[in-house]
């Protein structure tokens, strides 16, 4: 069985317990796509994933999905094919769709148990994240990972104690001028970005936003084992 050696650590009630969970993950970029996947590889059997985004070669140095041979597809497309070849028995929805104000309720149309944001458009972000506040929804949430060169920095923590991160002091700022708490969590880097030779463009590399987000999908599904 594929998930034989998951089973051997934590037990087949707790598999079928996780298994049995709707995860929804808003971005298949490089902290997303490594999200996505590592839910799939640990069982989750109902997952959607939402991404506008076409495959472009300057993904292929981080991103999962990004291949020579997916250049030009729609990642929510490849990433569907993807989890169908790792786990033929996944009920896996890929909508193509780019968050805003007016189809945030749309989106979801399903409940879900738990919502993994990895956009890096923080009004989407913003309006993902009043969304499952309103509703009370777990939430976790992605924030800066360019111009980042140490995973081990990465952290989880509520938005209210990071720093350093430029994103997340943009995001919580927005999140307290709207009124809502800053106590869900997000994963960030106490790494102060690096100088880059051009700054028009973000500077990335293959283990910063990987590592953010396997840590992403693995608080999920601790939480979940423990609920």
């Amino acid at each position: 069985m594929i998930f034989n050696r998951l089973i051997n650590m934590i037990g087949e009630d707790s598999f079928n317990h996780i298994k049995n969970k709707k995860i929804i993950v808003f971005g298949l970029g490089g902290v997303g796509s490594y999200a996505a996947e590592v839910l799939v590889r640990s069982g989750i059997h109902n997952l959607t994933v939402v991404d506008y985004d076409m495959v472009d070669i300057t993904n292929i140095n981080r991103q999962l999905i990004a291949l020579q041979s997916t250049l030009g597809m729609k990642k929510v497309d490849v990433f569907y094919a993807r989890a169908k070849d790792i786990n033929p028995e996944i009920i896996i929805k890929a909508l193509h769709i780019k968050v805003t104000e007016k189809n945030i309720k749309d989106l979801f149309y399903e409940k879900y148990d738990y919502v993994i944001d990895c956009v890096d458009d923080i009004i989407a972000k913003v309006e993902i994240t009043k969304f499952c506040l309103d509703n009370k929804i777990n939430l976790i949430s992605s924030m800066g990972f360019a111009n980042k060169s140490h995973p081990e920095q990465i952290k989880i923590a509520k938005l209210n104690q990071t720093k350093v991160c430029p994103l997340a002091r943009s995001f919580r700022k927005k999140i307290k001028e709207l009124g809502y708490p800053l106590d869900f969590k997000v994963v960030y880097s106490e790494e102060k970005p690096s100088e880059v030779i051009d700054r028009k463009i973000l500077g990335s590399n293959a283990y910063c936003p990987s590592a953010a987000g396997i840590i992403l999908a693995s608080e999920v599904i601790n939480h979940l084992l423990k609920g």
